[in-house]
């Protein structure tokens, strides 16, 4: 079997797919994208495609790996990896349709029967967000993950971290305890004030906080840790093991969150899952992202023995058609049970993607980007 061709496509809301084709007729899918950079990741996969793997065997994916990411002498960052990534995603689909099963079977089969997940609740107010928890608990998740604050200068006066508590509070009485909470600091709050903040939540007893500093700052999280009993999560802005190396051999951390569209696809998730496991940390795969994202890390949270809880984006739940729902011929396959996911069983990623709503709805003009936030000086806030 040989690689013959490749195709982009950037959709709404924010999302970029990959499609491979081979001259078995056997085609496979992936979702490379760092969000806010679709063009600058369409272009990193393009000169992979058309320098490398075009009239390759689309079944050797580790030496295709080795050489998407050893081949250049510049290496690693958030658009090579995220280009790897959804690369890599399409190739194991390709080899699991090859074979006639999911790529969890070729990874090693299942260590579960379902796979627990989270979702964002969103909302500036506290009651925007005490109703969006409720929703979520009458669907039956067991957690749910909320923003501990919007921007925040290095230092702020008590009653900022009031507010924040304020709106953990609410969330807690809400859902009262028998449903975990993820706190997300997403690098907002400094290292001097995140002190202050997770000593003051840990009376709601969070599930755990994510990204308590920049991925930049890690090297502070052992002292952070020692201060509290909440459980600290990072890595949605890792790429590689290389990355997380440090992570690990430093300490402090309980939870690592690679994503599979930016940290080189499943194959790097596997061996990132299976390090975390030698450092008795557990894995909460990111996955704010579409559904060939999600469908690739389904597939390696059947898998991995460490898995923590698994992050999705879009709705799954009984609701309204989600963003997902246009691309996909049967969205069910998303089968959402009182708080879990059923692996998802079909051959390769086990998806059936709708082409031809891909392609009428990548006809749009796309230009989706992060806001830019400023303090009340002008200055740059950490969005």
């Amino acid at each position: 079997m040989k690689i013959t061709d490749y195709e982009l496509f950037e959709v709404p809301p924010r999302w970029l797919f990959l499609k491979i084709e081979t001259d078995a007729g056997v085609t496979g899918w992936g979702e490379p994208i760092v969000e806010g950079r679709a063009r600058t990741v369409r272009t990193a996969v393009e000169e992979v495609m058309n320098g490398y793997l075009v009239g390759k065997d689309p079944h050797n994916i580790e030496d295709h790996w080795q050489a998407m990411y050893r081949g250049c002498f510049y290496r690693g960052g958030p658009v090579l990896m995220s280009a790897i990534a959804g690369i890599d995603q399409a190739l194991w689909d390709i080899k699991g349709k090859s074979f006639d099963v999911p790529v969890y079977e070729l990874l090693g089969g299942q260590t579960r029967d379902r796979i627990r997940v989270y979702q964002w609740i969103g909302g500036d107010r506290v009651a925007e967000i005490g109703t969006e928890a409720k929703q979520l608990s009458d669907a039956g998740y067991t957690a749910l993950k909320m923003d501990a604050s919007n921007q925040m200068r290095h230092l702020e006066p008590p009653g900022a971290v009031e507010e924040i508590t304020e709106r953990v509070g609410h969330v807690r009485d809400v859902i009262g305890g028998e449903m975990d909470i993820v706190v997300d600091f997403r690098g907002r709050i400094s290292k001097s004030l995140a002190k202050k903040v997770i000593g003051a939540l840990e009376e709601f007893d969070p599930l755990f906080v994510e990204e308590p500093l920049l991925p930049e700052n890690l090297e502070y999280l052992p002292d952070l840790a020692a201060r509290t009993n909440v459980p600290m999560a990072t890595g949605e802005r890792l790429y590689s093991r290389w990355d997380f190396k440090p992570l690990f051999q430093r300490g402090g951390i309980d939870v690592i969150q690679p994503d599979v569209s930016h940290a080189g696809g499943i194959s790097e998730l596997v061996r990132l899952a299976a390090m975390a496991e030698a450092h008795d940390v557990a894995v909460a795969p990111n996955c704010p992202l579409g559904p060939i994202a999600l469908a690739a890390s389904l597939q390696v949270s059947a898998y991995i023995p460490n898995l923590l809880v698994q992050d999705h984006g879009f709705d799954i739940y009984p609701a309204p058609k989600s963003a997902a729902d246009h691309y996909l011929h049967d969205s069910s396959v998303f089968e959402f049970v009182d708080g879990y996911l059923s692996p998802l069983d079909g051959p390769g990623l086990g998806l059936e993607i709708d082409e031809s709503a891909v392609r009428e709805r990548s006809r749009q003009d796309l230009d989706w980007s992060n806001p830019i936030w400023r303090h009340e000086d002008g200055s740059i806030a950490e969005w």
